[in-house]
């Protein structure tokens, strides 16, 4: 494990301490806060999180001229290769194109602009603009110097690692084979898809919370995919069951995948796709991902502490 993955995981699992304990407000955290993340400035803060702008001019990275990638500040995801970066003489770096599936477009709050995010992380990165004339691409993505890292050519660029979680019934399951693929590097089942709040273990039973039982899984895209991992959790879960997985029954143990990015999201259709076309009637809820709530210490590693074997996940070829 390289120093920048071991120190991450040393965070992550730092984050599992007395997890039974968090508060409402420790687990406040938005879609695109995870405690694995790089820690952040304050300065750097207000533009990945609360989406301001740094001053024009001001940015470390407006005349960077260098060979290399420009990388997202907070989860070392690549973003823009040097080759695209342009002087629009506008006050902050420019580029006329982005690396395959980096940076996702959405609408901006003030209703005319659409802002560039991180796909891995979602961290505000700037705006896009189109029909400026700037280049033969006609398209400037107008970016913070403080959401970037630039990584010159030849240097080693740092780990990045990216989240998703999954249900499929009971988590203890889920998190068996999960935390067993390869490339991933940590676990830990919680809590989401709901409407409450810090959820107790006892509130999720019920039902009424709207949560399902999910693990999430910290792994390195340069070992393992999302796509690998995905087909892992079809396989190792019957998707055709609606609200149940053997005999736990309830929309807590509703088959799910919740992405964190458009990626994601394209390669869960696509597999739901695969499955439907070989016959399957599938029922995976397949929705973007909200907050995850950590479930309480007992139920992490659970077969890991208390061994066994999963009573309701098999490995059943599907693909």
């Amino acid at each position: 494990m390289t120093r920048p993955t071991l120190f991450l995981y040393l965070i992550f699992v730092a984050s599992l301490t007395g997890c039974a304990q968090k508060t409402n407000h420790d687990a406040m955290k938005t879609e695109n806060e995870h405690p694995w993340y790089k820690v952040l400035t304050p300065e750097e803060e207000q533009v990945i999180v609360h989406k301001a702008t740094e001053a024009p001019f001001s940015g470390s990275l407006y005349k960077t001229n260098d060979e290399g990638t420009y990388i997202c500040r907070r989860c070392n995801a690549l973003l823009y290769r040097s080759s695209d970066k342009f002087d629009a003489r506008c006050g902050w770096p420019s580029f006329d194109d982005e690396l395959p599936g980096a940076v996702l477009r959405v609408p901006d709050a003030d209703g005319h602009r659409v802002e560039i995010q991180c796909a891995n992380c979602g961290a505000h990165l700037g705006h896009v603009f189109e029909g400026e004339q700037f280049t033969a691409k006609n398209t400037r993505h107008c970016v913070n110097s403080l959401s970037m890292d630039f990584v010159k050519k030849g240097d080693s660029l740092p780990s990045r690692l990216e989240v998703a979680l999954f249900a499929s019934g009971c988590f203890w399951g889920t998190e068996y084979y999960m935390k067993r693929a390869k490339g991933v590097i940590a676990t830990d089942v919680g809590y989401t898809g709901g409407t409450k709040d810090n959820p107790t273990y006892k509130q999720v039973c019920t039902g009424l919370t709207g949560h399902a039982e999910t693990v999430r899984v910290l792994f390195d895209p340069a070992i393992t995919s999302f796509e690998a991992l995905a087909r892992l959790f079809f396989e190792t879960h019957d998707p055709t069951q609606e609200d149940r997985q053997g005999p736990d029954i309830g929309t807590q143990y509703r088959s799910a995948i919740f992405y964190t990015n458009d990626l994601q999201h394209q390669v869960s259709e696509k597999l739901v796709a695969l499955l439907e076309a070989k016959g399957y009637d599938v029922q995976t809820e397949i929705t973007k991902a909200g907050v995850f709530w950590p479930a309480e210490q007992y139920h992490q590693d659970y077969y890991d502490n208390k061994g066994g074997n999963p009573y309701c996940h098999f490995f059943t070829p599907r693909f």
